[in-house]
């Protein structure tokens, strides 16, 4: 009796299965293995596939049973074309291992039905066995929780880890004694993936070579296999709180505007703060109030009833998954998690199609939500997209913020030519405004309004000489520096040879620069800033300025050059010794000179962002030793 298995029965296993049951029903049987599912097991293997590791440990066990003479095993056939590797999924190698078992004359053994039923029709003898049910209990990854265990992190010859305790508390800590052997935790991961096929309520919600990503009941698993990791690794993450909207502070307030009408919100907050727990709250409790509600996720992982649609990316997009939403229609959605500029735009889309949106967004501060918006929505619409701010810390909502536009003057600035659209982000419960977010010069900027001691510079304060240096900066060839008299006035002090430059023909210069800026600037020499001695000049120029003046700061003035991944600061001298950098004689950072003279700053760094913005400002950048 001659036997061709197909793909599917030997990924199974249920030909070895057949053989060794009571019935026998293969035992001396030819079992002949066409070359063209080899080729197929060995792909899904080097891809990473469980499936092929699976397939050829079934051919295995079937040499085993060759071996001890129960079967005969032969491999036919000729290893399938690139090409015909190619069309797989369009048929191609299942016809060839068909083709196959017509010319021997075998039985035709398959789990997949569309096969079976194919080669029923090409007039074969088809064994058609089903695929392996089993009942499936618990993953003993499970046994790794507790009430309070959020995740369960395990990694080959890692010893078991768990985030634990309550939200905005938790801790990493292990939760084993032993590191785990590959072979534990490729056991753990197999089981994972069979659980989520064959379990009502698992799925595989991502499989790429090297990653699968897999919602079992109430945990969603992320198994990394190599070469996408260095070892096997799986993280289980499970929600540990359901809340109730009721048990959070502002609770009625927030429900009656969530009623009112569909509206665009925005939760934030740190990781682990509990922000898709709250959403999770809010989308039952939107339920409740027979509203329609759907979610938007990648992976799936909220944790909310049958009655509200879990939908993921539709043809690898969540913009299609807003199309066919826009069709369901629903009163509210829940995007979670809203990250790129794309999930920006598919927010902002839905919300001006009129759909209530709640967005969770990772955000440190409450203000961050809302300026992730700037850029990626023009700034007018940000209101109708985002009219509410909710920022939970520690579980907790800590503080939810009011959105809305008013055409006004911006706080601290007071000619009435200044009169533009204002983003006013007022705090909900008070009713006070505590941010503004505005055009000014052709830039968006967020300003803060609280409350500051008179003699401290303001953000509008710092905004202004901001503007007015860039203005300036564009006009003179030398040093800038810039005093703000009052809100309504300012001084200038520029080189002596730049004096005409930046006042123009009969002032229209300057006039243009006030006019655009709304504030008058008076033009000076930095000879006549009160207790200056000698001209700042420009970079490099050796007057006899004071030491310590501003104008002209002490230490040894350097020209830092920017590359794409550093700024190198080069320095005389000091080699190996710590010295300041300065930056127009304000204290930037402390640094070790290197033996080649010089001092490097990884850009991207908050040290790096500071020297470049001095640097393009073109303030003196200085070396004194510490």
């Amino acid at each position: 009796m001659n036997v061709v298995p197909d793909t599917s029965v030997v990924i199974d296993g249920r030909v070895s299965v057949a053989i060794e049951d009571e019935d026998g029903q293969f035992e001396g049987a030819t079992v002949c293995v066409p070359e063209a599912v080899v080729a197929e097991l060995e792909a899904q293997a080097n891809d990473g596939y469980d499936s092929g590791w699976d397939g050829l440990s079934e051919l295995k066990r079937l040499a085993d049973l060759a071996d001890d003479g129960v079967i005969d095993l032969e491999y036919v056939g000729e290893r399938p074309s690139a090409i015909e590797r190619g069309h797989a999924s369009e048929g191609e190698i299942d016809a060839l291992i068909r083709d196959l078992a017509e010319e021997l004359e075998a039985t035709f053994v398959t789990s997949d039905i569309v096969q079976a039923e194919v080669a029923q029709a090409k007039g074969l003898e088809v064994e058609y066995i089903s695929p392996e049910v089993r009942e499936i209990g618990e993953l003993r990854v499970e046994d790794f929780f507790d009430d309070q265990t959020m995740s369960v992190h395990l990694k080959t010859d890692t010893v078991p880890m768990a985030k634990r305790g309550a939200l905005g508390e938790m801790r990493y800590e292990e939760i084993g004694d032993e590191p785990m052997d590959e072979e534990t935790i490729d056991e753990y991961a197999r089981e994972i993936v069979d659980g989520a096929k064959e379990a009502s309520g698992g799925f595989i919600e991502l499989s790429e070579p090297g990653m699968k990503i897999v919602q079992f009941r109430d945990y969603r698993i992320a198994i990394a296999r190599p070469p996408f990791s260095d070892g096997i690794e799986i993280t289980a993450v499970r929600p540990i709180a359901q809340t109730d909207i009721d048990d959070y502070e502002h609770a009625d307030e927030l429900k009656d505007r969530l009623l009112e009408r569909q509206r665009g919100v925005l939760i934030s907050g740190a990781p682990g703060a509990g922000k898709s727990t709250f959403a999770q709250a809010v989308a039952r409790h939107l339920n409740d109030h027979e509203y329609a509600v759907k979610t938007m996720e990648k992976p799936r992982d909220l944790q909310v009833g049958p009655e509200i649609t879990q939908y993921t990316e539709l043809g690898g997009e969540m913009a299609k998954t807003a199309d066919a939403l826009l069709m369901v229609r629903p009163d509210y959605t829940i995007y979670d998690e809203v990250r790129k500029t794309d999930d920006f735009e598919v927010f902002a889309d839905m919300r001006l199609a009129g759909v209530g949106m709640i967005g969770v967004v990772h955000a440190t501060r409450p203000i961050d939500a809302l300026q992730r918006l700037v850029g990626r929505v023009e700034l007018g619409m940000i209101p109708q997209v985002v009219d509410t701010v909710v920022y939970i810390e520690a579980g907790e909502v800590a503080k939810v913020y009011d959105v809305k536009t008013e055409v006004k003057v911006p706080a601290g600035l007071t000619e009435e030519d200044l009169a533009r659209p204002v983003i006013l982000v007022s705090e909900f419960e008070t009713g006070e405004p505590e941010y503004e977010i505005y055009t000014f010069n052709r830039q968006v900027v967020t300003v803060p309004l609280a409350d500051q001691d008179d003699d401290q510079e303001t953000g509008v304060d710092r905004l202004a000489k901001g503007e007015i240096e860039r203005e300036i900066r564009s006009i003179a060839q030398g040093y800038v520096d810039v005093e703000l008299k009052n809100k309504n006035r300012a001084v200038v002090y520029v080189d002596d040879n730049d004096i005409s430059t930046v006042i123009g023909k009969g002032g229209g210069r300057i006039s243009d620069v006030e006019n655009r800026l709304g504030i008058d600037i008076d033009v000076r020499t930095h000879d006549e800033k009160p207790n200056q001695g000698a001209s700042a000049g420009a970079s490099g120029n050796s007057g006899g300025g004071n030491a310590g003046s501003q104008s002209q700061p002490a230490g040894q003035i350097v020209t830092p050059e920017i590359t794409s991944r550093h700024i190198v600061v080069p320095v005389d001298g000091h080699q190996s010794e710590t010295v300041e950098v300065q930056a127009n004689g304000e204290y930037l950072f402390t640094a070790t000179v290197s033996r080649g003279g010089e001092i490097q700053v990884s850009r991207g760094s908050a040290i790096a962002d500071e020297l470049e913005r001095a640097i393009d400002r073109k303030d003196p950048i200085t070396i004194v030793p510490s």
